[in-house]
């Protein structure tokens, strides 16, 4: 019988942890685990670090949701102390064999409704991490601006230039003219811009800088 995911103890938190202090788990957990962050490590180390930021992801998706949390928790209950694991590769094996209590009764075990680790990351991180992928990537932001500015100078000349160039700047802000979302812009960066962010991210959550 394969290891039960202990998600709990992955994020750190108690079994009676709120869905804020869930969040802010899964923020430090997923900072500590980015493996981007690892720019100079073996191969060996890299794929270690990803595992463990995938089950991260994992438990963040399961908790973080009051149905899925609620469906979990039962399982988690019927298990012994003994047949619960905080092993990364337990996740895995978890999203296989219950495929169907989280993707709904058409599911199947080769339908797997596991999270994209990047796009949990991005979408918990999107305020934060916004800011810092325009500073490495300006041009993103910019064209959103640009294509919002010309729609609404057409609209109302110079009052709607600059309300236009506003709502385009939060559209390029979230996506650039061609559809790019921040997960897929961060995605894109070099390992040194990408570690630099993290470590940006890190002192704002963490209140140090990685090492």
């Amino acid at each position: 019988m394969s290891s039960f995911p202990d998600y709990y103890a992955l994020l750190n938190v108690s079994k009676t942890a709120t869905a804020e202090e869930i969040r802010q788990a899964y923020k430090r957990e997923s900072l500590r685990t980015h493996p981007d962050r690892f720019a100079n490590a073996t191969e060996t180390e890299k794929k270690t670090a990803t595992e463990k930021f995938q089950a991260v992801a994992d438990a963040y998706y399961v908790l973080s949701d009051p149905a899925r949390r609620k469906e979990y928790d039962v399982l988690f209950s019927s298990k012994r102390a003994g047949d619960k694991t905080s092993d990364p590769k337990a996740s895995s094996s978890f999203f296989t064999q219950f495929a169907s209590m989280f993707g709904g009764a058409g599911a199947t075990p080769t339908q797997e409704p596991r999270p994209d680790a990047e796009n949990v990351f991005a979408d918990v991180f999107e305020e934060l991490l916004r800011p810092e992928v325009e500073r490495h990537a300006p041009w993103w932001s910019y064209i959103g601006a640009v294509c919002g500015g010309g729609m609404g100078f057409i609209v109302a000349n110079l009052p709607g230039l600059m309300i236009g160039a506003y709502a385009g700047n939060r559209v390029g802000a979230i996506r650039d003219a061609k559809g790019k979302s921040v997960a897929a812009v961060f995605s894109e960066l070099g390992g040194s811009q990408k570690a630099e962010i993290l470590r940006a991210l890190a002192a704002k959550v963490l209140g140090a800088t990685m090492q």
